[in-house]
């Protein structure tokens, strides 16, 4: 679904993604993995346009999306949640759902009933501005809003951090859901070894901007953890 090939990307004269591979197949949740600093944010950034490439290509479901704009690619299919989450404080989580619905056409634009069902939290607070929600249920919500554009690709970027414990947990529990029971394609940024080995097929490890290892969840073992995930 997803092909990122010999990528290379700069901040000023620091070379930060270096030749780097990535391949997430559809149906699949592929996890992304490494210390701080190794360039996995700048590559979520990178897929979703908000950082240009120096070299490479960026491919979804066969069609080349190196130099299309961030606007276009929600419309591809591609929902993504940033680190930091980064909802609208000032806006009512209502008013936070509805921004993403204008990629829709126009026929189709309301927020699906399967999103409520998934957080029950959000619909008792649709009038609520987003800033006064705690940290999990702001987290809920700007899940909630990338499924709005009805993704085919839902990329998250440590959506566990700064999360207390039951809402990683309820977290988990939908990424699974959404990935298994209705046949969304993940790709996420995830520290936590326990909640990666939960929700993932796949995974990638980068180490100073390139791919170092790709594989099954269930071949991580404790040489790659202790070498490239160990802090």
């Amino acid at each position: 679904m997803l092909r990122v090939e010999k990528i290379n990307q700069f901040y000023g004269q620091s070379h930060i993604l270096w030749n780097l591979d990535l391949h997430v197949e559809p149906g699949q949740c592929t996890v992304l993995m490494g210390r701080n600093g190794v360039g996995k944010t700048t590559l979520l950034k990178c897929i979703m346009g908000q950082l240009g490439l120096s070299s490479g290509s960026i491919m979804f479901q066969g069609e080349d999306i190196t130099l299309s704009n961030t606007e276009s690619r929600p419309r591809m299919g591609i929902g993504y949640v940033p680190q930091g989450r980064q909802i609208f404080p000032l806006l009512t989580v209502e008013e936070n759902l509805q921004i993403g619905l204008p990629v829709l056409p126009r026929g189709e634009r309301c927020i699906a009933e399967y999103i409520f069902d998934l957080f029950p939290v959000l619909k008792d607070m649709l009038g609520r501005r987003g800033g006064d929600l705690s940290g999990g249920q702001q987290q809920q919500l700007a899940i909630a809003r990338a499924l709005v554009v009805r993704p085919k690709l839902l990329i998250l970027d440590e959506p566990t951090e700064g999360i207390q414990p039951n809402i990683v947990q309820e977290i988990g529990d939908i990424i699974v859901q959404l990935n298994q029971q209705l046949g969304l394609t993940v790709l996420l940024v995830e520290q936590k070894l326990p909640f990666a080995r939960k929700v993932g097929h796949q995974f990638c490890i980068l180490d100073r901007g390139c791919a170092i290892a790709q594989g099954s969840v269930k071949d991580l073992d404790d040489s790659l953890i202790k070498q490239y995930l160990t802090v």
